[in-house]
């Protein structure tokens, strides 16, 4: 190789940010920098009204900004193989932090997620989720793994996934923990059967119902149960047809499941003695379920075998909502669900948080009030405005169009990772940018749901708008790992997309 060819070779190798997808960049610049308004504007202070005071929330935002742009440069400058190479030893050193900050970390609101080092906290939890994504990646990139391979893949998958969950539990930090589990949306994308997400969107179901309709209602059950016991027939029904393909088995089960429950609610009006119509709908299922069974000796299916297991796992389940709500979630986590149900109201109390910021959001109709105008906000009618309530100051005080205009950027930032995520060469960095998307999605989607009443208050930040340096950083090195490792892609082929 001559002088020249190992000089632009270098060259090439050596300036990563000529590769860089600057869109991207663009994108996260617009919200980094909206963020820090917003912040400014939800704690603004008549008495200072400085944006660049570090003894504000805006000022000190901006102290945070100006360390996650140093930090996101020093990200797209390393080798990119650092991350690929160090992936199990950057998780197993969360892992452990993440273990030690029950013991390190002060009480704070209940939570003993946050480590106090000097003049400022951190929270390890935030950066597990790069950790834990990196490690998830690592694995998939493995010599020869395929998730459908065998039932160990599964194993290791989840344990990866798993373990910062359980140890961020421990910090008492339920909504920090919960968003580990969209990284499932990965695995689904890796080849996890869609199975699995009809068994999360049922069990979601499921709980909601048992949850919220609790009157009772035909053959003395609750309304709940009634609806649950039919769609489980639904669900029994729908996966004979669609996914066993055993048309007539789901048309004789279907029938049979129509007359006995017709003819149960017809007796039920003319009889005196109630019907045990918990008892009806057992027999009817476990009756589908044998005839089932008998179907199989002349012809066994997989398929079928799943069918029943998922139809008794669903009835299990229903058994064991009101277990858990009652005796395993806290007094305020069943508050909080009964307010975002509209079971309860509590405007004083678990739903005051959510009633104040919808009445702000709403003020702010088309326009918004105008910025530093919110009376909302002004007078500190919502708690934490500044942090997992930001949303309600843009919607106040931007209104319908400020709110909009924050969710398109959300929307151009997940679309744009996932156009970087499908055009990776390798399974590591296609892993990987799935995993930022996720968590992305996540935190948008609970963020904001829970700003507008639509989810439970799980107290989790909008990424980039919400006050904290924690945050701030932990998804600014998530996106900036990402950058770099795309970055090589068009590297490793000479500048080529």
């Amino acid at each position: 190789m001559s002088l020249g060819t190992l000089y632009r070779t270098k060259r090439t190798e050596g300036s990563p940010l000529r590769h860089v997808d600057w869109i991207t960049v663009v994108i996260y610049l617009l919200m980094v920098v909206a963020g820090a308004i917003s912040i400014y504007a939800a704690s603004y202070d008549f008495d200072n009204a400085s944006i660049f005071s570090f003894d504000e929330f805006s000022g000190k935002q901006l102290r945070w900004v100006g360390l996650s742009l140093f930090l996101g440069l020093v990200l797209l400058l390393v080798d990119w193989r650092i991350f690929e190479t160090y992936a199990w030893p950057i998780y197993i050193v969360l892992a452990l932090l993440l273990a030690a900050t029950p013991l390190l970390a002060h009480d704070i609101k209940g939570s003993l997620s946050w480590i106090k080092i000097g003049s400022m906290s951190i929270q390890p939890a935030e950066f597990g989720k790069s950790a834990t994504a990196l490690a998830l990646a690592k694995l998939f990139s493995s010599y020869n793994f395929q998730l459908n391979a065998k039932p160990s893949n599964y194993v290791k998958a989840l344990l990866i996934i798993l373990l910062p969950i359980v140890l961020i539990l421990a910090q008492k930090e339920t909504g920090s923990a919960l968003v580990y589990l969209s990284l499932f949306f990965v695995l689904y994308r890796e080849g996890m059967s869609g199975l699995v997400l009809l068994a999360a969107l049922v069990s979601v179901i499921i709980f909601v119902v048992t949850v919220k309709f609790v009157d009772i209602g035909p053959l003395g059950l609750p309304i709940g149960e009634f609806v649950i016991y039919l769609l489980i027939m639904v669900l029994m029904a729908g996966m004979l047809w669609s996914y066993c393909r055993r048309r007539k088995l789901a048309r004789n089960i279907t029938l049979g499941f129509i007359a006995v429950v017709s003819l149960s609610v017809i007796l039920a009006g003319y009889i005196e003695t109630p019907l045990p119509g918990q008892w009806i709908f057992i027999g009817t299922i476990g009756a589908a379920c044998v005839y089932c069974l008998f179907d199989m000796m002349h012809d066994y299916s997989h398929k079928l075998m799943v069918t029943i297991g998922t139809v008794a796992a669903a009835l299990a389940f229903m058994f064991s909502v009101s277990v858990v709500f009652n005796q395993v979630l806290e007094p305020h986590q069943q508050m909080r669900i009964k307010v975002a149900l509209g079971i309860e109201e509590d405007l004083r109390g678990a739903g005051y948080n959510v009633n104040q910021s919808k009445i702000a959001i709403g003020s702010g109709g088309l326009v918004g009030k105008g910025f530093l105008q919110g009376t909302q906000t002004k007078l500190k009618f919502v708690p934490e405005q500044h942090t997992d309530f930001i949303y309600c100051t843009i919607g106040e005080e931007e209104g319908f169009v400020g709110s909009i205009a924050v969710i398109a950027l959300f929307l151009a930032l997940i679309l744009r990772v996932l156009f970087i995520a499908e055009r990776q060469p390798t399974v590591f960095g296609r892993v990987y940018a799935y995993c930022v998307a996720s968590y992305f999605i996540f935190h948008f989607c609970i963020n904001i749901g829970m700003v507008i009443g639509l989810c439970p208050v799980i107290g989790i930040p909008l990424p980039f708008f919400s006050y904290g340096g924690s945050s701030l950083w932990g998804f600014t090195i998530l996106l900036f790992i990402l950058l770099r490792i795309d970055a090589a892609r068009r590297e490793r082929h000479g500048g080529r997309s």
